[in-house]
């Protein structure tokens, strides 16, 4: 049996017996929000990539095993990129360093939503983070959707680079 406050309303305290057992428990559970677990998250990241060989390292390790594509451009009105990760080619088809130098719009073909594009031109002007799914295409030209997350990548107040975190969707 199970004494004390409900188990699903923040931190509480709970006895817990077994009807034929005498000994009596004492549990504490805690619960953390949304909140508070991002800002563990976050300093726990801040502690790890303290040390600039350190988050290097980390950070190579992790975009070159990530299930999903990552994509890096630099900060000019071209945006040409500088970076693919191997889960890139296995997306697209594209390798990775063969498309260096060139633009996202590689993967853009007629079936490409250009609203979408639209309110991604526009988040980038703006120096804004940008969410969206459109229709693309692989290096042979099949369509598929994909979903992606651009985000700016600044030190201080400069924009530095644009990184797009991508995956596909449903199968058209």
């Amino acid at each position: 049996m199970i004494y004390g406050g409900p188990p699903f309303f923040g931190p509480t305290s709970a006895n817990v017996a077994v009807e034929s057992d005498p000994h009596v428990f004492s549990v504490r559970i805690s619960y953390l929000t949304n909140r508070q677990r991002e800002v563990k998250m976050a300093s726990a990241i801040e502690t790890t990539l303290g040390n600039t060989d350190t988050s290097l390292a980390l950070l190579k390790v992790l975009a070159e095993n990530s299930f999903d594509s990552i994509l890096i451009t630099d900060a000019t009105a071209s945006g040409k990129i500088t970076y693919a990760n191997k889960a890139f080619k296995k997306l697209t088809g594209h390798d990775p360093a063969a498309v260096i130098g060139k633009t996202p719009r590689i993967l853009q073909g007629p079936g490409t939503d250009k609203k979408v594009i639209k309110r991604l031109t526009e988040a980038l002007r703006s120096g804004g983070k940008f969410e969206g799914k459109a229709i693309n295409y692989k290096k042979d030209g099949t369509p598929f959707i994909m979903y992606w997350r651009v985000l700016p990548i600044k030190v201080g107040r400069t924009l530095e680079a644009w990184i797009a975190i991508q995956r596909e969707g449903s199968v058209i």
